[in-house]
C-alpha cells in the first residue's frame, strides 16, 4: 500500500522543503510547478518521486494535468493521499486604483481558483473511491488582516480560508475519511520576501517593517516551517476546517 502526496509550487521555497520532508517520510511525492527543482530531481528516490509541469495560471492546463495525476494516485493500492495546495503569488503589490487587470486575474487564478479547482477534483475522486484524503491549503496571516498594497493577496488568502471552512462544514455528518485544513506559515526567508522588500513605499506602506524582519534575523527558515506542516499532517489529529498557525506548532 502506498501513501501519495501532491504538492503544488514544489520547486522552491516552502514547497521544495515540504517535498523533501515527505520523501524522507517514505511518501510517494508528486511535485507540480512550472519548473523542476534540479536538486530534488537528483536526490529523488528511484520509485517515489514524480514531477508534473503545470502553469497554475491556466485553468485548462490544471484540468488536463491533474486529471492525469488523479488517475495515478487514486488506485486500489493507495492507502491515503495528501494534497498540499502550496503555490501562491504576492504580485501585484500595488494600491487599489493602480492595479493591472492581467496581474489581478493571474493572482486570483493562482492563489484562489487553482486550489479550489484542484481540491474539487480530489474531493470528487475521494468520494468515488473512499480513499482517505487530507487537503492542506497554505494560507497567510494576510488572509486575516488588511495589509496596505496587498488587496489581492489578502483577499485570495481570506477566500482560501473560507473555502476550507465551508468544505469542512459540508463534510460534517458524512463519516468521511476526508480532512481539510489551512496552514499559515508566518514570515519565512524566501523569494517572496525578497519581492516584498524590493517593492516601493508608495505601493506597500509596511516595507520598512519587512526589511527589518530580514535585518534582525526574524525570518524563519522554510525547512522549520515545512517540518511543522508535515508533522501536523502525519502525526497529529486534524481539526477539520481549522486555520493552523505555525507559531502554535513549534
Amino acid at each position: 500500500m502506498m501513501k501519495y502526496a501532491v504538492v503544488t509550487g514544489g520547486s522552491k521555497g516552502l514547497g521544495a522543503k515540504i517535498v523533501r520532508n515527505l520523501l524522507e517520510n517514505n511518501v510517494y511525492v508528486i511535485s507540480v510547478s512550472r519548473g523542476e527543482n534540479e536538486e530534488i530531481a537528483q536526490l529523488k528516490q528511484v520509485n517515489n518521486y514524480q514531477f508534473f509541469r503545470c502553469n497554475l495560471a491556466s485553468a485548462t492546463e490544471i484540468s488536463n494535468v491533474f486529471e492525469e495525476i488523479t488517475k495515478l494516485v487514486f488506485s486500489p493500492e493507495t492507502e491515503g493521499i495528501y494534497l498540499v495546495n502550496n503555490a501562491g503569488v504576492i504580485d501585484p503589490i500595488e494600491t487599489a486604483g493602480n492595479l493591472n487587470d492581467e496581474a489581478v486575474l493571474r493572482n486570483v487564478q493562482i492563489n484562489l481558483t487553482a486550489p479550489i479547482q484542484i481540491s474539487n477534483l480530489f474531493l470528487q475522486k475521494a468520494k468515488e473511491t473512499n480513499i482517505p484524503l487530507m487537503i492542506a491549503n497554505v494560507t497567510s496571516g494576510a488572509g486575516e488582516r488588511p495589509v496596505h498594497g496587498w488587496s489581492l493577496y489578502c483577499s485570495t488568502k481570506a477566500g482560501i480560508n473560507m473555502f476550507t471552512k465551508t468544505v469542512s462544514l459540508e463534510l460534517e455528518n458524512h463519516q468521511s475519511p476526508i480532512k481539510i485544513f489551512a496552514y499559515s506559515p508566518g514570515i519565512m526567508d524566501t523569494e517572496m520576501q525578497q519581492k516584498i522588500r524590493s517593492s516601493s513605499e508608495a505601493a506597500f506602506a509596511e516595507i520598512e517593517k519587512f526589511q527589518g524582519y530580514k535585518e534582525k534575523g526574524m525570518l524563519r527558515s522554510p525547512q522549520v516551517v515545512a517540518n511543522a506542516l508535515v508533522t501536523l499532517m502525519m502525526e497529529k489529529e486534524i481539526e477539520n476546517g481549522k486555520v493552523y498557525h505555525v507559531n502554535e506548532l513549534l
